[in-house]
């Protein structure tokens, strides 16, 4: 793998979706040896990046040069389960080959096939184990494997073919925390061009640069995720005191403007009272009033030009400051008395044969972790009334609310408003839009169609119809919430969570908003049981 001059470049890149949506108008970038992760709000474009870097999709004009092979782990991956694990890691010829010479075939076929490969076996047992999946047999297929288990094998192929420049499109969101860990650990250990479209915190603490996409166009901070906050806090800070020092001088520029209008008009009635009492020569006062005229129009002309200069100002410097508010909700009807039984799971047994007891009381705010497949989400459509328990009971004793990962819960053909009152349907109209301006639906923004929205404003139109939803929820469930959502819309859920009142049972593989959460318990679900205690690496909860 050379690591010398590979590089990425864009010139002048050019892109629009068939509907004529223009993503990209002369974006320039280049990326050079390092991992650089790319963050950005949901719908800014990265994944149309990735994919116009790996060929994937064409660009209209400009150019896309990339020095050496590209490796392209997309964001949703069709795997073929019938495939076996081999063919998938791309080594089935020269597997088959090798076998077949040390059973003594020894035909030039073979030895093509092999190539210089005789070690690939022992080359892929080594990925496979620093991938933690080396217990999966090669000759098995892959609808054998789990989903998690799945993206990392297609990380394993790409990194058997040592490609020089290495794309990953959020590779973290089907992962549990085991998995998470080996994938960060393969990152770090990359030494050739890597570009990570990704919101994971841990992920991006691990990369050498992080590149801001937004607005069509590429900003590049050096160091971790931690050295982007900082230095986009400074920024923001000088942007913010730039639009009020924007904000004085276009004050200032109204108040001369009134006071030159004043002094025009004091100067008109002097001279109209000049030429009433006869003490001027009709000629004088008659040139001097179109004197004054043109010297007044030239005075308001001038203040005019600089309120207009000053509201220019203005605009560029609110330009400057990003638009990631937070939502900050007050939800008083949410809220739990301390020693209110919340939630009963009685020797619950889940469909999938886990096993759970728990009592939850008061306002609890509890994370739930464990590896795919161990039965989490099962468990919250089983809390959820969703799924009925193969054994035992599930009592919720107070109202909840589900949002469940695949974000189905709204209907596409209503506005946000409409799907909102449909959950609150003796709300006030005025209510429901004022509520949802604290989810930052702001003007006509409740008016738009869920089936229209983006990811990251579909999550929040969906929070907010849960939040607002009568009878207010005192429990909430959340099942992966932060999958598929940018920076600012983990931000935006973290704040919002915070103002709520009720109980929390959130399952999720992301530790670093796990934490933020300010959880009371932690519950690990792992080999059939639920069992109190935090993940190695959580941190105080």
């Amino acid at each position: 793998m050379s690591t010398g001059t590979t590089h990425i470049s864009c010139h002048r890149l050019v892109f629009d979706w068939p509907d004529g949506t223009r993503v990209f108008d002369g974006l320039e970038l280049a990326f050079g040896p390092g991992r650089t992760g790319l963050v950005g709000l949901n719908g800014s474009g990265k994944s149309t990046l990735l994919k116009l870097i790996a060929g994937e999709l064409t660009p209209a004009a400009g150019s896309v040069r990339v020095d050496g092979e590209v490796g392209y782990l997309a964001q949703t991956l069709t795997l073929d389960t019938e495939q076996p694990v081999d063919r998938l890691l791309g080594i089935a010829e020269a597997r088959a080959a090798l076998h077949a010479i040390e059973a003594g075939d020894a035909s030039e076929a073979h030895f093509a096939a092999v190539g210089d490969d005789w070690d690939v076996e022992e080359r892929t047992r080594a990925v496979l184990d620093q991938l933690g999946l080396s217990h999966i047999d090669l000759d098995a297929t892959v609808g054998r494997v789990s989903g998690g288990e799945g993206v990392l094998l297609r990380l394993a192929a790409l990194l058997l073919r040592r490609p020089d420049v290495l794309l990953l499109d959020e590779p973290t969101n089907n992962l549990d925390l085991r998995a998470r860990e080996r994938l960060n650990a393969a990152v770090s250990a990359w030494r050739g061009v890597l570009v990570v479209v990704s919101h994971d915190r841990d992920l991006l603490e691990r990369v050498d640069q992080i590149a801001d996409l937004r607005e069509g166009r590429v900003v590049r901070y050096g160091g971790t995720l931690t050295a982007y906050q900082e230095a986009l806090a400074v920024e923001q800070e000088a942007a913010e005191r730039g639009v009020r020092a924007a904000e004085a001088d276009v004050r200032r520029q109204k108040r001369e403007l009134i006071e030159a209008h004043d002094k025009i008009a004091g100067r008109a009635r002097a001279g109209r009272r000049a030429a009433e009492t006869g003490g001027l020569p009709k000629i004088v006062a008659g040139a001097r009033k179109r004197a004054a005229e043109v010297s007044a129009g030239k005075h308001r002309i001038l203040h005019e030009e600089r309120l207009a200069e000053a509201r220019e100002r203005l605009t560029e410097a609110e330009s400057a400051v990003r638009d990631d508010d937070e939502i900050r909700v007050d939800l008083p009807h949410t809220a739990v008395p301390a020693r209110r039984r919340v939630l009963t799971l009685r020797e619950l047994e889940l469909r999938n044969g886990a096993r759970a007891d728990l009592a939850v009381v008061g306002p609890e705010r509890i994370g739930l972790v464990g590896p795919n497949g161990a039965g989490k989400t099962t468990l919250l459509h089983t809390v959820a009334g969703l799924l009925a328990p193969a054994g035992g009971e599930a009592l919720a004793h107070v109202p909840l609310r589900y949002l469940p990962q695949r974000l189905d819960v709204l209907d596409g053909a209503l506005t946000i408003a409409e799907n909102v009152q449909a959950l609150a349907p003796t709300a006030e109209p005025q209510r429901v839009r004022a509520q949802l301006a604290r989810f930052l639906f702001r003007k006509d923004a409740p008016d738009q169609r869920v089936g229209t929205l983006s990811g990251g404003e579909r999550f929040r139109a969906t929070l907010a119809a849960l939040m607002l939803a009568d009878p207010a929820p005192q429990l909430l469930l959340l099942d992966e919430p932060t999958n598929n959502l940018d920076l600012a819309s983990v931000r935006q859920l973290t704040s919002a969570l915070a103002a709520y009142r009720g109980a929390l049972l959130v399952a999720s593989h992301d530790l670093p908003f796990l934490r933020e959460l300010g959880l009371t318990r932690w519950l690990s679900l792992d080999e059939g049981e639920l069992a109190e205690g935090a993940p190695e690496g959580a941190g105080p909860g």
